[in-house]
């Protein structure tokens, strides 16, 4: 995926015919010191509790043991997806953002080089300092979920799945050793924070104003989209009868929808932390007031559908809400993407997804 063609022009002061014109140094600052540092440190807390009870798993086999594994890998997995969509910066790095999740995984690569991994018993797939040099697709997230949610998993609560439970705590201790690599690199006073942070002619990524806050409403306007056309889309039908299931990301762990949420969630955080709503003119609060609204609507709905996916897309009541989010997040992109943008002079027409 090739990085989006953004098509934003922006003056260096938020916008000059909004209310109170507010520089784009300060927006910036506070989404970074407002939102993403503290979210990476969530998220770092998270995998390395997360590291910590698949090893505990792994020294002592039990069903409470694979039950807290389990809920640590839920716990984790919602971290990472409220920051997901802030796909530049330090997770660029090193292939961090595939890494941590390779998907969508259309062709199924990670699940057929993990199940390879797990019948061949392949020595560096379970050393924690070799792993890092493995496929990303056998790194993060959807590779972890199969060893502690896919098939035979239940057999972890013994020890006969001593490979498979090693195998498993590499993962979740590269996942960790990634979240703490990004948490540190947004830390760092001379790093990406402040490229970003203070653009000018001098920077050597962000010129002016105008460049740095196109990189904030981006993720707005295509994490929106990707939470729309790839995450949802990608398993809910136009109808019924096109749905399917098993494409849903964490489908084996049940864990669909509190990702879509914590999607949502992450976004929410974002928008609140970096007051681009202080920066409208009283007449046009409507739009963030209904920004936080549809975001918050949108989140409950996705918390509310619970199950195995195969059994809420058949429920009529359950789909439906699904079909909402859908409806949401449309709306969403146009309050983001043509209301918003309109209120701050901006032209929306790009798309991270369209190849261009």
């Amino acid at each position: 995926m090739k990085a989006p063609a953004l098509a934003f022009t922006l003056s260096l002061l938020m916008p000059a015919a909004a209310h109170a014109a507010m520089p784009a140094s300060d927006v910036i600052g506070q989404a970074i010191d407002g939102f993403i540092r503290p979210a990476y440190g969530d998220l770092a807390a998270r995998t390395a509790s997360l590291e910590q009870s698949v090893e505990a798993l792994c020294r002592s086999p039990s069903q409470d043991a694979l039950d807290t594994a389990r809920a640590g890998f839920g716990l984790a997995a919602q971290g990472w997806s409220k920051v997901e969509l802030i796909t530049f910066g330090p997770i660029r790095a090193d292939n961090r953002l595939e890494r941590m999740l390779f998907w969508p995984d259309r062709k199924s690569i990670g699940l057929k080089q993990v199940q390879a991994a797990l019948a061949n018993k392949d020595p560096d797939a379970a050393d924690a300092t070799k792993i890092a040099g493995k496929s990303v697709a056998m790194q993060g997230f959807g590779a972890l979920e199969y060893v502690l949610f896919g098939t035979d998993s239940d057999a972890l609560v013994t020890a006969d799945s001593a490979y498979r439970c090693t195998f498993g705590a590499a993962v979740a201790g590269n996942i960790a050793t990634v979240s703490a690599e990004v948490r540190d690199a947004w830390n760092q006073t001379d790093g990406f924070a402040a490229i970003w942070g203070n653009p000018g002619p001098d920077n050597p990524v962000y010129r002016n104003g105008s460049e740095a806050v196109t990189e904030l409403m981006g993720v707005f306007i295509n994490g929106l989209e990707m939470v729309r056309d790839v995450r949802l889309r990608g398993f809910l039908g136009l109808r019924p009868e096109k749905d399917r299931p098993k494409q849903a990301l964490y489908w084996r762990s049940q864990g669909t929808t509190a990702s879509l949420a914590a999607n949502l969630e992450g976004l929410g955080g974002l928008f609140r932390a970096s007051h681009l709503a202080d920066a409208l003119s009283p007449d046009a609060r409507w739009i963030a007031e209904s920004i936080e609204v549809q975001l918050a609507n949108g989140a409950e709905a996705a918390r509310s559908v619970n199950g195995p996916m195969e059994e809420v897309l058949a429920d009529p009541a359950r789909r439906e809400k699904l079909d909402y989010l859908g409806t949401v997040t449309s709306s969403l992109s146009n309050l983001f993407g043509v209301r918003l943008s309109g209120e701050f002079g901006l032209t929306a027409g790009f798309s991270s997804l369209d190849g261009d």
